[in-house]
């Protein structure tokens, strides 16, 4: 059609460029008048003492020495250094650069494609689904999921370097391809699976083992072997940070059976992306009988694809990067006791986007008929896709607004998210409807210590000293080395005037956290209290030397923390 209005190929690649563009900052650029959200977004910025530093030589070894959230991923931490360099607590910022990282791994992705197999089409198709599928937002809108899109930029990036490595294999392309790799792991270790993906390609579209003579195999491992070793290195660097003893391990039947589930879940999603959540409950065990067809189901495809590899190779190559890419993530591995994310799926969907751009033509017989059809088929469904996508980028404005949107959709049985959206409401004033969710949290979990720690600091903020030392008094007996328990049990203490017990919990909060400023500082306004001014002179000086006594005066007037 472009090609009837006489418009040169190098001009309509440049408008897919710019459509590839502008389209996703349309559809996504709302975010960037959204807040942070009280999950994870504090752990990575707002609560963060280094990152709220800034680019500085201790940022620097901080984020080099740290594995802080559970991951070892330093440029992570620098890149929302950088943030704050430019933005300071403006969230906006933070998600415009979530954004912009989406856009370029978009328009990464495009050259990809279009780079190995000239189809321009086929290709645009595949990134522009990848960049406005519904299931995206996650990653862009979430400022905690920074690392999500770092290391798929990497990815991205490592790809096309690797595409012109093999265009003609050298030395210094290689190694820029290693350091590709090596600053996506640093990123978030979920791209150790690129070494297989780059196989796939090199067999489609690249088609490298037709023109490769001898043993293809050993071929392969001893170019890969670097990347792989890599892979493994960062693998064990993950499992062993990530371990913790005191989390429950779900058996090994209920995590075998759980993986045809959340991989046929995922699949429906791209599919039809309805009831989008933050947080999914973990499912309940399915019958034997449901998780067998699903399994089936599966095999079914694996084999249909590698029985066809030779007359539609893109078939197999898209169906095995979206299981290989989603394997790490799929629940085989206990990593905590999460359940399933829509991010987990930022990497797998351009799998199922080539097998659409590739395979659906294969329902034509006339090539003239399919080319009238697919073009507007295409653009409708990226029209729709972008319409759900804007709509569900709309509910992470705010931590209220997303977590009603969780209990929305999924049967309201996550205590993290009544305990979460409790202390948004309360932030907010909304008395009433803050302690019902944070019974809620504790009747769903009655184990759960940081609910009966926020709920104390709630009671603690209106003043109902006594409440909030039981609910403390909770917390302490299920975590006793939880040093925010403590300091906001010595703070209820300060307020009516038990300063000794004040200062023993004060104590014990310094004992757990060595670095926690404000018990340092309420520990001296408690001996300035009890009248004992040489001890408390001589702890002011202390917490001074120590860097603390910024906040002394603030400590003075007590103030409870979530």
């Amino acid at each position: 059609m472009l090609n009837k209005i006489n418009i040169s190929p190098q001009r309509y690649i440049l408008i897919v460029y710019i459509f590839l563009a502008l389209v996703p900052l349309a559809v996504f650029w709302q975010v960037n008048q959204f807040d942070f959200i009280n999950i994870d977004d504090d752990i990575y910025v707002t609560d963060n003492s280094p990152v709220q530093s800034g680019i500085t030589l201790d940022g620097l070894r901080w984020a080099f020495g740290t594995t802080h959230a559970q991951f070892w991923h330093p440029l992570t931490w620098l890149s929302l250094m950088f943030d704050q360099h430019l933005y300071g607590l403006s969230a906006g910022g933070y998600h415009v650069t979530n954004l912009i990282l989406h856009i370029l791994s978009t328009l990464l992705l495009f050259w990809l494609f279009n780079r190995m197999t000239g189809a321009v089409w086929k290709s645009a198709f595949v990134a522009a689904f990848f960049a406005l599928h519904p299931l995206r937002v996650e990653s862009v809108a979430w400022i905690s999921e920074r690392k999500d899109v770092l290391s798929v930029f990497f990815w991205m990036l490592t790809l096309c370097l690797y595409v012109y490595y093999t265009g003609k294999p050298a030395v210094k392309r290689y190694l820029f391809v290693l350091f590709s790799f090596v600053l996506a792991l640093m990123s978030k270790p979920m791209v150790v699976t690129l070494p297989v993906v780059m196989i796939l390609l090199d067999y489609w579209p690249l088609g490298r083992f037709g023109s490769h003579k001898g043993n293809v195999i050993l071929w392969q491992l001893k170019e890969k072997a670097l990347f792989f070793i890599l892979s493994v290195i960062f693998s064990i660097i993950t499992l062993n940070v990530q371990y913790n003893p005191s989390v429950k391990l779900f058996p090994l039947d209920y995590r075998l059976a759980y993986v045809p589930f959340a991989f046929m879940t995922y699949l429906e999603k791209t599919f039809w992306p309805h009831n989008l959540a933050i947080l999914y409950p973990l499912a309940d065990r399915l019958p034997t009988w449901q998780i067998l067809i699903l399994a089936i189901f599966i095999v079914f495809i694996s084999i249909a694809v590698i029985l066809m590899v030779k007359r539609q190779p893109y078939l197999f190559v898209g169906w095995f990067w979206y299981t290989i890419t989603l394997l790490p993530v799929i629940g085989i591995t206990q990593i905590g006791t999460h359940s399933m994310h829509d991010l987990y799926t930022y990497l797998p969907s351009v799998g199922i986007a080539v097998m659409l751009a590739w395979g659906v033509p294969l329902l034509f017989l006339r090539h003239d008929k399919s080319k009238k059809i697919l073009l507007p088929a295409g653009i409708s469904v990226l029209i729709f896709l972008s319409v759900l996508t804007w709509r569900q980028c709309g509910y992470w404005k705010n931590s209220i607004s997303i977590l009603n949107r969780d209990l929305q959709v999924t049967d309201g049985s996550i205590a993290l998210v009544h305990n979460n959206i409790a202390v948004a409401l309360a932030e907010e004033g909304k008395i009433n409807e803050a302690v019902y969710h944070y019974n809620e949290a504790i009747r769903l979990k009655p184990n759960y210590a940081d609910a009966y720690i926020n709920r104390g600091a709630f009671y603690g903020g209106q003043k109902q000293y006594q409440l909030a030392i039981e609910n403390f008094n909770k917390a302490i007996a299920l975590k006793p080395d939880s040093a925010k328990a403590h300091y906001n049990r010595g703070t209820a203490y300060f307020y009516i005037g038990q300063y000794q017990l004040a200062i023993n919990d004060y104590n014990e909060a310094v004992r757990i956290k060595p670095d926690y400023a404000d018990a340092y500082n309420n520990r001296v306004a408690a001996y300035l209290k009890q009248g004992n001014m040489k001890l408390g002179c001589y702890e002011a000086q202390k917490a001074c030397a120590r860097g603390y006594c910024a906040t002394l005066e603030t400590a003075k007037t007590g103030g409870y923390c979530h």
